[in-house]
């Protein structure tokens, strides 16, 4: 039987753990080859070598993706290696600095506004020249159950993923006639490395999460893998601009 990504060339930042990896590790299953943006090459190489012992392809690109220059050059590199670029998934971002409003430092906005924000509007740009360029795609953004709801820990935070949000709408409906579909997953409370290290400083934290949650568990990388995986396929060829809760009934 065809795999959904057969042939297809797959674009994933953060891709050395957590949800990246899981999705990387999904779309390789399926067929595509995978570009791995990573901060940590060592670990990207690791999932690199997993892809190919079950015998995919995968490409292992250094990349910070605050950064113009990198970002520009890991989309160049994905199409020399493969020769285009069907589906991306814009994953990456730092970590959360937290405070309210008075407590946010102008260091910490930027910090976060670059790691969350200006990344994905960075990665969307080239990805979608692009995609242009070749007659089409298609593109997930990470945003967060923060993205569309308020989150008093952290004010930078909140408004970043709002940001994502807004972009992913924004430019879903700039080039929805160009065959290219733009679309955001909002993870809620999910079992990557950030989380089980929250936990482990706060064993406390468990059941306040777990009170928050109607399913009664955190997620799994791969079950917003999948989310990802769907809305890159076919299967969701007509849905645009969308940001999809992956999160247990949190928002519910």
């Amino acid at each position: 039987m065809t795999a959904r990504f057969d042939g297809k060339v797959a674009l994933i930042t953060g891709a050395s753990s957590g949800i990246g990896r899981a999705t990387a590790l999904a779309f390789a299953r399926e067929g595509a080859r995978v570009v791995l943006a990573c901060r940590t090459p060592a670990a990207g190489e690791q999932v690199a070598a997993q892809i190919a012992a079950g015998g995919g392809e995968a490409l292992c690109v250094p990349t910070d993706v605050t950064q113009r220059d990198q970002v520009e050059a890991l989309v160049a590199a994905a199409v020399a290696r493969f020769g285009r670029l069907d589906c991306a998934f814009n994953n990456a971002g730092g970590g959360v600095r937290r405070g309210t409003v008075t407590e946010c430092t102008e260091e910490d906005w930027d910090y976060t506004m670059d790691s969350y924000l200006k990344s994905v509007w960075l990665c969307l740009k080239y990805e979608i020249l692009q995609m242009l360029a070749q007659g089409g795609g298609a593109i997930v953004n990470n945003s967060s159950v923060d993205g569309v709801r308020g989150f008093p820990a952290s004010a930078s935070y909140s408004a970043a993923k709002h940001g994502v949000v807004g972009l992913t709408r924004t430019a879903a409906l700039q080039y929805a006639r160009h065959n290219i579909r733009i679309n955001a997953v909002c993870p809620g409370w999910i079992r990557t490395p950030p989380v089980e290290r929250y936990l482990a400083r706060d064993p406390e934290a468990w059941q306040s999460i777990l009170a928050d949650e109607p399913i009664g568990r955190l997620g799994q990388p791969e079950e917003v893998a999948q989310a990802v995986l769907w809305l890159c396929s076919a299967a969701a060829s007509f849905v645009l601009g969308h940001p999809l809760a992956v999160d247990g009934g949190y928002l519910a």
